[in-house]
Formats: C-alpha cells, structure tokens, sequence
C-alpha cells in the first residue's frame, strides 16, 4: 500500500434488524446527533451528497464532502443484506461502505473505507504517524458503534414504552 492510502474495516454488532440501522446510516446529516465525533453534517439540496466534518482524539478537524456512487447503495431486502456506498473527497479521498447483514437478531453492519490523504499536513503526518492516524481512526469508529447502539436500545426501549410493535 502506497504511502498516504489508508484502508480501514470495521465490524458492529447491533441490536436491531437491518432496516432499522440501515435507516440511520443513511442520513449522514443526522450522524452529529447519535456520534459525537462527526461534528457537523449537512446534506446538499440533491439528497445524493453532503459536506461533513469530523474528529476524533488528535486535534484535526476533517472536512470532507460526502456523495452517494451511483447503483450499488441499496436498501435491506428480503434476504436483510443492504449496501451504502459513497464517494469521499476534501482532506481525504476515495470510497467508504457499509455492508448490512442479519445476526441473530440483530445486525451485522460492516464499514470499509479505502482512502487517500490529500492535505500537505495529512501527508506530512502520514508517513511518521501511520500508527496514530489508524488508532485514531479505531478510536472514532469504536465510539461510533457505542453510540449507535445506544441510539438503537434508545428507540427500542421507547417503542416498546408506547407500546408500539419493533
């Protein structure tokens, strides 16, 4: 792998079915209410992108600009299995993903992001600080799924509260 590209995968168990996470995933604009680290999202007018930014430990906020790719997003169908697909671009570039799943009964959501640093800071850092900017990184996505499964059990909760069907 190149000097500035990244790849990184991450695995969530949550406790609800795909539908219900791919719901949440797929409004990126709401992420800065349920995950403390994406500090700002907006969509565009088009509902296909947004701008984002976002940071975890180090003191660096990431901007980014967020756009959906064409035909590979899809929502759970009978089989559970939903796919988000997008295109990043700002101070990082390349493509992120996530792959939903059924398990148990809950969801596997599965998150990949392959990526360039673009900024001269970012490339400046990345050789020497490889290892921060991926635990970073692990650091911002382990508090994500936290949050997200909190956010779940949240709704779950209150649902069954008003007596609702989940």
């Amino acid at each position: 792998m190149r000097p500035y590209h990244y790849r990184f995968r991450s695995r969530w168990l949550l406790p609800a079915e795909p539908r219900r996470v791919y719901a949440v995933l797929a409004r990126p604009e709401e992420y800065p209410r349920w995950w403390p680290q994406v500090r700002t999202a907006r969509a565009a007018p088009d509902g296909r992108s947004g701008s984002a930014r976002v940071r975890s430990v180090l003191p660096y906020d990431l901007r980014v600009t967020i756009r959906e790719l064409p035909g590979p997003s899809e929502a759970p169908g009978p089989d559970g299995v939903g796919v988000l697909r997008a295109a990043v671009d700002g101070d990082i570039r390349g493509e992120l993903g996530w792959r939903l799943s059924p398990r148990g009964a809950g969801t596997l959501a599965e998150f990949e992001q392959r990526v360039e640093v673009v900024t001269p800071l970012l490339r400046l850092l990345s050789l020497p600080g490889r290892p921060l900017l991926r635990l970073n990184h692990r650091l911002m996505m382990r508090a994500g799924q936290r949050a997200l499964r909190a956010l779940l059990t949240r709704a779950d909760e209150g649902s069954r509260g008003r007596g609702e069907a989940v």
